[in-house]
């Protein structure tokens, strides 16, 4: 997962659901990808493992604004926000539960 590039934040109007406390699991998926399925089962999980820690899955199809104003190019795309929003890591790809428990960690310092 890579450092997040600006000091854009996202928050409920934008993600339709309340910030985690400590981070929040932004994934952006399409109806037909298969790495998303996998990616989704994994933030779950990572989310129910870490207290304070809320997963979110965006239709990209559906808001195609959004995915354009953040630059989203492929699916999976995952961001990890802080608990104010500001993204602090950025993922393209199906991760691994280890390295989203890493970023969950660099959001939370």
């Amino acid at each position: 997962m890579t450092s997040g590039q600006t000091e854009r934040r996202l928050g409920p109007a934008e993600l339709g659901v309340e910030l985690g406390e400590r981070a929040t699991l932004v994934q952006f998926s399409s109806a037909f990808c298969q790495p998303c399925r996998a990616t989704r089962r994994t933030l779950a999980e990572v989310a129910a493992m870490v207290d304070g820690v809320t997963h979110v899955e965006i239709d990209a199809e559906a808001r195609l604004a959004l995915v354009r104003a953040l630059g989203i190019t492929r699916t999976p795309t995952v961001l990890v926000l802080d608990a104010d929003g500001r993204i602090v890591r950025r993922a393209a790809g199906r991760p691994r539960k280890a390295d989203v428990i890493v970023a969950i960690g660099a959001a939370t310092l």
